[in-house]
């Protein structure tokens, strides 16, 4: 499993669109700035057969507490070993995340990324698809409107594993019979 962290505000994420000739696009908000953080974890079985994606969604910013509530959410979900790849975020390397991960390693295992290097992890791609997709050009007044629209994203990228498999093929991640 690949996992990473997104946020969104109410900004819009401004994309390219269309529009009839000489009438430019203009988008209205009202430049709020509350965030919604995102977490992910894109999933490859061992053998090929699927891929999938688990998610959460908050208010706010991740810090160690609320990745210990993601992780154990995580294991409810997945329910088996899983081999859990990740940046170098403070968070990921605190005393209390440590100590939780050594506290579950009867399921968990964690392989960090080398230093800055997005480009090395898969779910970056999910991130981009979702804010070129569902969130581009999103101008909504309130964080539920966009955590709806977030969700429904993430849901679609998630239970689509051809989609999956696309993020992860130049990490080596290959289908097999799909």
């Amino acid at each position: 499993m690949f996992e990473d962290e997104s946020g969104v505000s109410l900004l819009p994420s401004v994309r390219a669109t269309w529009a009839p000739r000489g009438h430019t696009p203009v988008l209205r908000h009202r430049f709020g700035w509350k965030r919604l953080s995102l977490a992910g974890a894109l999933a490859f079985e061992p053998d090929g057969s699927d891929a999938h994606l688990v998610f959460q969604l908050r208010p706010g910013a991740y810090n160690d507490e609320t990745l210990i509530e993601f992780l154990s959410e995580l294991n409810d979900f997945e329910q088996r070993r899983v081999v859990l790849i990740w940046d170098g975020l403070p968070s990921h390397r605190s005393g209390r995340l440590r100590e939780c991960v050594a506290s579950q390693r009867h399921w968990l295992s964690v392989e960090p990324l080398p230093g800055y290097a997005p480009e090395l992890n898969p779910i970056e791609q999910v991130w981009g698809n979702l804010k070129s997709t569902e969130l581009a050009n999103l101008c909504s007044d309130t964080l539920d409107e966009v955590a709806g629209v977030a969700e429904d994203g993430l849901d679609r990228i998630g239970s689509d594993a051809s989609l999956c498999f696309a993020f992860g093929r130049p990490f080596g991640c290959q289908t097999t019979g799909l």
